[in-house]
């Protein structure tokens, strides 16, 4: 009976370090599985961060050529007036109305370049900065 109790001792023994290894492992898959869902939860806040970035420059930028092309509406509502009118010193002033709504249609095509420019260049970092990424193991390439 002594040998059956050691056999049964041993076979209880190994069962019990098989069932902690299991736990072991099953724990520290877990712990890598939350690992990582912070890490992309992470990544997500700091595209959200770059997100409100991109649409506060797309907005002021918006808000800039509107305040702009709100300003060339006066000024030609004012020349339809002074043309209108028939009066020779209001078609006259005409001239520098009409020289402001040019220059401020220069200005708008201004804005937009920069938008463009700026818009390209925030979505550029932002690629780059998913493709150097180097969280869960994934490859890093470059795209300089």
């Amino acid at each position: 009976m002594d040998d059956d109790t050691t056999t049964s001792t041993s076979t209880r023994s190994k069962t019990r370090k098989r069932n902690m290894n299991s736990n072991s492992n099953n724990n520290n898959k877990r712990l890598k599985a939350n690992e990582e869902k912070r890490d992309d939860e992470k990544d997500e806040e700091e595209e959200e961060c770059g997100d409100v970035e991109v649409w506060d420059s797309l907005s002021r930028s918006f808000k800039q050529v509107q305040t702009v092309l709100d300003k060339n509406r006066e000024l030609i509502r004012r020349a339809n007036e002074n043309h209108q009118s028939r009066i020779s010193d209001n078609i006259a002033s005409n001239v520098s109305l009409i020289s402001e709504i040019n220059g401020n249609i220069s200005k708008v095509v201004s804005i937009y370049s920069d938008l463009s420019l700026n818009f390209a260049g925030m979505v550029g970092q932002r690629s780059r900065r998913r493709t150097n990424n180097n969280s869960n193991g994934r490859v890093e390439s470059s795209l300089s």
